[in-house]
């Protein structure tokens, strides 16, 4: 079963609670590397005795520049890469086999809920379907672990636990002589779903709907146990492994030759008088990258006999107690019903807490704290007078106006009030010949308003029954201002076509704000003295632009007179 440690580390200390796993034996690093370790150490030994004694000058020389090369060139094999993408996909492969587990407790839970009855009958298809169920799991788990087949090494042992009967072993063994080069595991499946459609017949169970669900279950179960098959039948490629361990033991054998200690004084190591004794580091290196690989290998097939390997055995007894347990024992029982203790305060304000477990608070989101800035209205309004007041000429009030405008125009309708009222006094005009932008802002509601008014009303007129069905089909036309304020007046011609292009600008372009200065060449060839909404299709830099033009026209007008 895998080591667990989680109670150890639940909560974190003064002293870090991994010091207090490294003394554990029983699936630790220790256990897997000390073996390779006493032999990489063995080979250093009798290398590093050999030339310090045995070995003359010129044999020392070549031992030498061999090393030299051995300790330069080692560094290209790039092990940390080879070795930590190939952990990375042992380690995925090995959590997704455990994922893919079947339980048989859903199919149990369905089963009992569905197939409704008391007598032995009703009782034998229940626990004969789940006995189905764990004898598909226990099948294929013979084919994929070594373990589970030498506790179930033929059906002979598996008719000893119960899970099999001698009329089956022996359905099962006439297949296996018609087609010897296929699985089996299926099989018991296909038994509980024609378990299931009896039931069905006999009624005991009672929609048909009940019948699909527990089908789908059971080839859900199936089709898990497949995906074990599949993860057993293709491993991770061959050549990637070979890779990754031809890659670690030449390293390690370049490294028991390149980093021997040397007496040559131009060498490396000739000050290094620690490796002289004991080479500290390159033990460090070996137990780390030798460790990195070896848990590659233990993980790398889960369902074998090492202490990091799922423990199937327990989970067959697991499985059948439990599916036995719910569909007979537990089967349409449950404790007697009660009220809550919360009965009449319909839920609990808090639940109680012991000492040990005082309540922290409510989680609080992220931005709880966080308040948006906004720009005051009274900067707005300082800034543009701060520009009114530098400007010498109109040219420069037109041009630099342009883009504060332009800038300020994300400000609410009271904002620019409060902003183009402040303009307005600061013209230094009569007050009878000053314009009341205020006005026009006003005006520019109302007629929006009426507008969306007309649309509404011709939608409901415009209504017409389908020439089929039980729908009805509703034609949107937008109305024109003109059509708004002659009612049902004749127009002539050319109003028509005029009316024609308010419907096709207001279609597209409503929902858009309309400048005050932008007119449509539509409505200056007919003389309209109502907006017209195709000016709306101008860009807001346009509309912003044409009002900037009309103030300084109108500004100009004023001191004329």
């Amino acid at each position: 079963m895998t080591v667990t440690y989680t109670a150890n580390v639940s909560t974190s200390r003064l002293l870090s609670n991994f010091l207090r796993l490294l003394f554990r034996w029983r699936g630790s690093i220790y256990k897997l590397v000390w073996a390779d370790l006493i032999v990489f150490l063995g080979l250093y030994l009798i290398l590093a005795i050999t030339y310090r004694l045995f070995m003359n000058d010129a044999t020392r020389k070549a031992f030498e520049s061999v090393a030299t090369y051995c300790y330069t060139h080692a560094s290209l094999i790039p092990l940390s890469f080879v070795l930590g993408f190939y952990v990375s996909i042992v380690m995925t492969r090995w959590w997704a086999q455990y994922t893919t587990i079947p339980w048989p407790d859903s199919v149990a839970t369905l089963v009992s809920s569905s197939v409704h009855g008391f007598d032995d009958r009703a009782r034998a298809m229940r626990r004969t379907i789940l006995r189905y169920v764990c004898l598909c799991q226990v099948i294929v788990f013979t084919m994929i672990s070594p373990s589970v087949k030498k506790r179930f090494p033929t059906y002979d042992q598996i008719i000893e636990a119960g899970l099999l009967q001698e009329n089956e072993k022996n359905i099962i063994a006439t297949l296996d002589l018609a087609f010897p080069h296929y699985p089996k595991h299926w099989m018991p499946i296909v038994w509980a779903a024609s378990i299931v459609m009896r039931a069905r017949k006999e009624n005991k169970i009672r929609d048909d709907y009940a019948v699909k669900s527990i089908i789908d279950e059971l080839n859900h179960f199936r089709g898990q146990c497949g995906f074990l098959l599949y993860y057993d039948w293709v491993s991770v490629p061959l050549v990637y492994t070979q890779v990754v361990t031809l890659a670690t033991y030449t390293f390690f054998l370049c490294s028991v030759i390149g980093q021997q200690w040397i007496e040559n004084p131009r060498s490396r190591t000739a000050t290094n008088k620690i490796d002289q004794y004991f080479p500290i580091m390159t033990v460090l290196q070996f137990f780390f990258y030798m460790g990195w690989l070896k848990v590659a290998e233990s993980l790398i097939n889960p369902f074998g006999e090492d202490d990091d390997d799922f423990e199937l055995n327990w989970m067959i007894d697991r499985n059948l107690a439990v599916s036995y347990l719910i569909v007979d024992e537990m089967h349409q029982d449950h404790p007697e019903l009660l009220k809550d203790q919360y009965w009449d305060e319909v839920f609990p304000n808090e639940l109680p807490y012991t000492d040990e477990s005082k309540r922290q608070g409510p989680p609080e989101a992220s931005t709880a704290k966080l308040v948006a800035s906004k720009t005051p209205v009274a900067e707005s309004r300082k800034a543009i007078e701060n520009v009114m007041q530098r400007s010498g000429s109109t040219s420069t009030f037109i041009s630099w106006s342009t883009s504060e405008i332009l800038r300020m125009r994300n400000h609410n309708m009271n904002n620019s009030r409060v902003t183009f009222r402040d303009i307005n006094s600061n013209l230094k005009v009569k007050p009878a010949a000053s314009l009341n932008l205020e006005e026009l802002i006003e005006q520019r509601h109302r007629e929006r308003s009426e507008r969306l008014r007309h649309r509404f009303l011709n939608m409901r007129s415009n209504q017409r029954p389908s020439s089929s069905g039980r729908y009805k089909v509703t034609v949107l036309r937008p109305p024109s201002p003109r059509s708004s304020d002659l009612g049902s007046q004749p127009i002539s011609e050319g109003e028509e076509e005029h009316e024609q292009a308010h419907t096709r600008a207001m279609s597209h372009y409503l929902s858009l704000p309309v400048s005050l200065a932008d007119r449509c060449a539509v409505c200056a060839a007919a003389n309209a003295t109502v907006e017209c909404p195709a000016r709306e299709s101008a860009p807001y830099w346009k509309s912003g632009l044409g009002l900037v033009l009309f103030l300084a026209l109108a500004r100009f007008v004023v001191r004329a007179h």
